[in-house]
């Protein structure tokens, strides 16, 4: 059985992985996509704009490379198993934020939102099985109950 958790438990990282591998190689289409979605509150320009004179980027560009590491790093270390249930829970919190600012299906119109609401869906389904895979895995009494 542990060799089906740890064959699930890399499968599952493969996405992140691969998500997040394909967002730092186009990063050009990445920050454009973030661009358009993403607003940055003017509460925090004075910031973004020292992070923007510091980096030489602008904030869109580091947020999307921030996104594609931080979607490779977590994969991998859930596919590792270090940290892999801090990874997994920022992992959730990750995939709800992508659902709320990335696939809005709720302001468009019905014909035009099928993929957008099929995106979102398949998140909601990422989020759902995530701590059904993880969490009991991890917690410590697990092991005794299983003797």
């Amino acid at each position: 059985m542990p060799a089906f958790i740890t064959l699930g438990r890399v499968l599952f990282a493969v996405l992140f992985i691969y998500s997040g591998a394909t967002k730092l190689f186009g990063i050009q289409a990445t920050t454009d996509f973030i661009a358009a979605k993403v607003a940055i509150p003017a509460m925090l320009l004075p910031y973004t704009s020292q992070l923007e004179t510091m980096t030489g980027m602008s904030t869109q560009q580091t947020l999307a490379i921030a996104v594609g590491a931080f979607e490779v790093i977590g994969g991998l270390m859930i596919a590792v198993n270090f940290g892999a249930r801090f990874f997994a829970i920022l992992m959730i919190f990750f995939v709800a934020a992508t659902i709320f600012y990335f696939h809005d299906f709720w302001n468009q119109s019905p014909p035009d939102n099928a993929k957008t609401l099929m995106d979102a869906l398949k998140n909601l389904s990422i989020i759902g099985d995530d701590p059904e895979k993880w969490v009991p895995v991890f917690r410590k009494d697990h092991a005794q109950t299983k003797r």
